[in-house]
């Protein structure tokens, strides 16, 4: 039977199937909730459906998130926010990620760390000298009461997974491996480690990672829920939680105080403005599409200057316009390749707090400067290493999970919550049943570095939510993120541009293999690793393209494909018949969920 001329995604044309996928784009009117844990998903649809709106229901997921994949995301970590309101047409977005301590300064940690004065050095992603203030606690409070409709209280959004930690939940398989390749870490890193195994008798000690399909308990985690429902930021920043997590870190020899968490209590998140920029290049005429992203400390701003390169490049003639069926060719990955680098030299240098430091955004951003970066792309060959730019002045301005939620009112949260590395670091305060973040590892040691360690400052952050719109009328185009540490502005680039100039739909533009240049990671202290992977999947004619061009290239096999993220893309249409809206979700095959409808 022919699809009617009035379906929300054009017919599908022979090559539909060129990305394997177990999965077809979900549709529904009244919402959608995609992310990696099924049972996660169903807190959020149970929300939704008792009234509660995108940013209620986003809050049911990040818990539900926390009790059936802890080795990725948790209440010990930070998170990150925008939010699209259907009936004013905007975009906002908070900042939910915890400072460094009052203590924590640079001098004391190289102290701690046996650095001598001269040494280079950076803080290890185990050590408890990366533990930041948890911000996760007070955004998801501060979510539901500054973009949640207030027909639920937080005791009732956090319900389905209080029930879900307390009942058990059997392990999905994407988790049950994570969880088991991190055991060591979890035995290593603090005495409570068992908060997070299984009781078995005949395992080290009693106890193991859970296995596909075993039910995992977790009372404490309950507990812990259970109190912040009660009395909000205060069951977690002070009381018994906030004790036993100061207590954890300083017997471990860390320098955070109770003092620390009570700031950020009263602090609580910051309501920052979203930064974007309109990508009107390659056919998409004058409106075209407006990429939304998180300001520094986040790395969104990775995405926009990227996006905005192949938009100059463009212009500049030093690449053709792209059409579909250019869609991962050597020309089309060199341009995303050369561009993501030249993103990531600036950000590695100029992203950090800039409530401490002045980032200058205006500068990365503006057309000239793009321009000038741009000139230093070559079609013909792999750039040699980068230097950081220098935007104008006078232009400057003051492991993870993603999920995307909507609603029948045509609302969207684009959320995003980690521990940054798998479980953090590992610590676990005494009956919480949660592990604390490892994100102090990025910062810098170098004191000359504009992401220095200081006392109370939020070090440059990988995790990034992301929005599109349209840009003739505001409406919005789609909520999506890919996750996955430095991977995530690279995922954004390439699930945009796929939909946008490839003509993907979601489920196809997460389905297509990506390129992950070395997942960004610093290789030797501050020099970055411009490795190309190159997902398995990928055409051979590519790889061999990408080597001609004079990339670095490795193809990453098996489990290896982890580096590559995991990613949620709902888009909105309108039926152009039934004048009805449409969510299509689409959840990436790389993870253990999906995407579905209310």
């Amino acid at each position: 039977m022919p699809l009617p001329t009035s379906s929300v995604f054009a017919p599908p044309s022979g090559d539909v199937f060129k990305f394997a996928s177990r999965r077809s784009v979900v549709h529904s009117t009244q919402g959608v909730v995609a992310c990696t844990q099924p049972l996660a998903a169903q807190c959020g649809l149970d929300v939704l459906r008792k009234g509660g709106n995108a940013a209620d229901a986003a809050v049911a997921v990040a818990a539900g998130m926390n009790v059936t994949e802890p080795c990725s995301t948790g209440i010990g970590g930070d998170m990150f926010i925008l939010y699209y309101d259907a009936e004013k047409k905007t975009v906002s977005a908070m900042n939910g990620s915890g400072r460094s301590g009052s203590k924590c300064n640079l001098s004391t940690v190289r102290q701690s760390l046996g650095i001598k004065d001269g040494e280079s050095g950076k803080i290890p992603m185990k050590s408890v000298h990366a533990v930041t203030v948890p911000g996760a606690a007070a955004g998801w409070v501060d979510t539901v009461e500054r973009f949640g409709n207030r027909k639920l209280s937080l005791k009732e959004i956090l319900a389905p997974a209080i029930k879900l930690a307390e009942d058990g939940f059997p392990v999905s398989e994407t988790t049950a491996y994570a969880w088991g390749v991190q055991e060591r870490l979890l035995r290593k890193a603090s005495p409570n480690f068992a908060e997070m195994l299984k009781n078995d008798p005949s395992a080290e000690g009693g106890f193991r990672a859970p296995r596909a399909g075993d039910i995992k308990k977790n009372p404490d985690m309950a507990t812990t829920f259970r109190a912040l429902a009660d009395e909000g930021k205060k069951g977690f920043y002070t009381g018994r939680v906030a004790e036993e997590l100061i207590k954890v870190v300083k017997d471990l020899g860390g320098h955070l105080e109770l003092e620390d968490l009570q700031h950020h209590m009263e602090a609580g998140s910051e309501p920052v403005d979203p930064i974007s920029l309109k990508f009107t290049g390659h056919g998409l005429g004058d409106k075209g599409i407006e990429l939304w992203e998180h300001p520094p400390n986040g790395q969104g701003i990775v995405a926009l200057m990227a996006l905005g390169i192949i938009q100059e490049l463009e212009k500049q003639g030093r690449i053709p316009t792209f059409k579909p069926e250019d869609f991962n060719s050597p020309q089309w990955l060199h341009a995303i390749i050369e561009s993501l680098r030249l993103g990531f030299t600036d950000a590695s240098w100029y992203v950090t707090d800039p409530n401490v430091k002045e980032v200058p955004v205006k500068g990365l951003l503006s057309p000239e400067y793009l321009a000038e970066r741009a000139k230093l792309f070559d079609p013909s060959k792999a750039s040699d290493p980068m230097e950081p730019g220098k935007p104008s002045p006078a232009l400057q301005s003051s492991d993870t999970v993603y999920f995307a939620v909507t609603d029948a009112k045509g609302n969207a949260a684009s959320f995003i919550n980690s521990n940054y590395a798998g479980f953090g670091t590992g610590i676990i305060p005494r009956g919480c049943g949660f592990t604390l973040q490892n994100r102090g590892a990025n910062f810098s040691l170098d004191e000359k570095h504009p992401n220095v360690l200081e006392p109370r400052k939020r070090p440059y952050h990988t995790i990034i939510p992301a929005m599109a719109t349209n840009g003739s009328d505001g409406s919005l185009h789609s909520v999506f993120g890919v996750m996955g540490g430095f991977m995530q502005p690279q995922g954004h680039v390439q699930v945009l541009l796929g939909q946008a100039i490839g003509g993907l739909n979601p489920q196809q533009a997460l389905d297509a293999p990506r390129v992950c240049i070395g997942a960004g990671m610093p290789e030797h202290g501050d020099v970055l690793d411009w490795t190309v992977n190159v997902e398995d999947g990928m055409p051979q004619e590519t790889i061999d393209g990408l080597k001609k061009l004079g990339h670095k290239v490795s193809v990453p096999c098996g489990n290896e494909r982890y580096m590559f993220g995991r990613g949620q893309i709902i888009r909105w249409t309108v039926d152009e018949v039934e004048g009805t809206g449409v969510w299509s979700g689409g959840s990436d095959m790389r993870g253990d969920g999906g995407a579905y409808p209310l």
